[in-house]
């Protein structure tokens, strides 16, 4: 891999890092509503899984998957239906109001405060839910990659590469999270925030199965 591919690849994986999806929005939801500690671990969540669908691509599932497209087909479909659920229990998310003038009292529905572990763990999942991320890294990396030179090595090169923009895209949308959290103190806001969240998730688990190879 000469610098110039590097590059390339720099410049490529950070236009697709930019752009939105289900989980840039898990990771700045999760900053809004909880901080950027709970979004650290959100980003640990979905880092591991990218990492390891990634890696499960360049050891030939990716081929699997275009060689047995049913299989790709139930894991589509599951991952629909997973962001379809999180889509659903983010609209559903109980609201409380906590600005200087906000009603207190029975009225006032407590949020629940996620465990570090569970917010690692329902991260992984959305960002394991799209298996099309598998034939990507299928198609994309390989790209890049000299054949005529030791491939491990350009891989790990690449998947670094990868990390260190990907994580630097987290953090942004992270802060932007934490900015919107200082109006999300009013309840009708926070409502209102998490059933923008909750229909873009619903959004992204209809494309995802509706969407044709």
């Amino acid at each position: 891999m000469t610098l110039s591919t590097w590059w390339l690849f720099i410049v490529m994986t950070f236009v697709v890092s930019a752009t939105p999806g289900p989980n840039m929005l898990f990771i700045m939801s999760t900053s809004a509503r909880h901080g950027i500690r709970s979004a650290v671990a959100a980003m640990l969540g979905c880092m591991t899984a990218l990492l390891a669908m990634m890696s499960i691509s360049a050891a030939g599932l990716g081929a699997l998957l275009q060689t047995f497209p049913t299989v790709f087909e139930a894991l589509r479909l599951a991952g629909a239906a997973y962001l379809a659920y999180l889509g659903v229990k983010c609209w559903r998310s109980p609201v409380q109001d906590q600005s200087a003038d906000g009603v207190s009292g029975a009225s006032r529905a407590a949020t629940p405060v996620m465990r570090k572990d569970a917010i690692y763990r329902q991260a992984f999942l959305v960002a394991a839910s799209n298996p099309k991320a598998i034939l990507f890294a299928a198609a994309f990396f390989p790209q890049f990659i000299n054949p005529g030179l030791a491939k491990l090595p350009q891989f790990a090169i690449l998947l670094t590469t990868f990390t260190v923009i990907e994580v630097t895209w987290y953090f942004v949308y992270a802060m932007s999270g934490k900015r919107l959290s200082l109006y999300l103190q009013r309840a009708t806001v926070m409502r209102a925030f998490n059933r923008l969240t909750g229909g873009v998730f619903v959004g992204f688990a209809a494309l995802m199965a509706t969407a044709r190879e």
